[in-house]
């Protein structure tokens, strides 16, 4: 089944979603076993290029209007198809109901540069838990502005790449059991062990079906990282040994608010952080073997990402637009350099 969005193509292939077609007025059933299945074109040379931002929304507070400014030109200097936003995308407790203004302020009206006017393509984050969850799933905010786009998981394909962005934050435990003052949104989640083993299955399945050159997932919640929130023991023990069996080049996420890559020692696997969307400079940088931890910046900052047939390219920029770093992937010879 095939659903047309403004300059989009959609294939539909899941199990019990809901999609209101705003532009249509009416919404329907679709009945499925797998991941929401969505098409994104190549340019016309065959190569993609889009930014990574995560932990961003502060209504432009924390330099997250001047990362936007910088966003945008870098998207127009490289023709960015789409943004890929890992998470935490309305601090502190979410959106309060799709008429929050927060979505206005810290969204709308904060990346106003004409080559960020592409889809984004969204996962929540621990702190969008703490709101309205079902406010940033709905169609609604596509109403408002028809660059939003989140689902809880879903498979980006677009032909040479293949992208799983999964629902992270119901893997940890401590949200359930000890959630301090906040108050989670688990409205879809439960029975939490259900939600969770379909998730793994329905991942393990789209992966084994991918026939893509290159494969990236994308969740909120650190594999692997230095920063403050360091390894997450639920997602290393669950999560990791599926992508290493099918291969996947990249788990890129956000929840550390800085910018960094870590390597595999075992496998080809790298982590990569973009969390440096607005409030960062934590300061509490852990040690990490130097045989994978290949670049750390504990500030604001996004990655940009070109990648064709044969490389993908990476680059962490800050908050002036200044190179942090850089380095590529031959898919060919699996080389990477910097």
């Amino acid at each position: 089944m095939k659903v047309f969005f403004p300059k989009k193509i959609i294939t539909m292939n899941f199990q019990y979603v809901i999609i209101f077609l705003v532009s249509f007025g009416f919404c329907f059933l679709v009945s499925c076993a797998e991941f929401p299945y969505f098409n994104q074109s190549l340019k016309d040379d065959g190569s993609l290029s889009f930014l990574v931002i995560g932990d961003w929304g502060r209504k432009g507070l924390y330099n997250q209007s001047e990362l936007a400014f910088q966003m945008g030109e870098i998207g127009e200097k490289l023709k960015i198809d789409f943004v890929i936003s890992s998470g935490d995308n309305f601090y502190e407790d979410g959106l309060n109901g799709v008429n929050d203004p927060a979505f206005q302020h810290s969204f709308t009206n904060i990346y106003k540069a004409p080559s960020l006017q592409k889809t984004w393509y969204n996962v929540l984050g621990n702190h969008d838990y703490r709101g309205d969850v079902e406010a940033q799933l709905s169609p609604i905010l596509r109403e408002k502005d028809k660059r939003w786009f989140c689902l809880r998981s879903y498979l980006l394909h677009a032909e040479i790449v293949d992208f799983f962005f999964i629902d992270t934050t119901p893997f940890v435990e401590d949200y359930f059991t000890n959630p301090k003052e906040h108050t989670y949104d688990w409205r879809g989640v439960l029975p939490k062990d259900k939600y969770l083993n379909d998730l793994l299955k329905d991942l393990d399945l789209a992966l084994s079906k991918s026939t893509a050159k290159w494969k990236m997932v994308i969740g909120h919640h650190t594999i692997k990282s230095a920063g403050h929130h360091g390894i997450i023991t639920e997602l290393a023990q669950q999560l990791v040994p599926i992508l290493e069996e099918h291969d996947v080049d990249f788990y890129i996420n956000g929840h550390d608010h800085c910018l960094q890559r870590i390597g595999s020692i075992d496998s080809k696997l790298e982590f990569l952080t973009s969390g440096g969307g607005s409030k960062a400079w934590r300061g509490d940088v852990k040690g990490w073997n130097p045989a994978e931890l290949k670049f750390y910046y504990d500030g604001q900052g996004f990655i940009s990402i070109e990648l064709n047939q044969k490389e993908v390219e990476f680059v962490y920029y800050d908050v002036f637009g200044n190179v942090l770093h850089k380095f590529s992937v031959s898919k060919d010879s699996c080389v990477s350099s910097q």
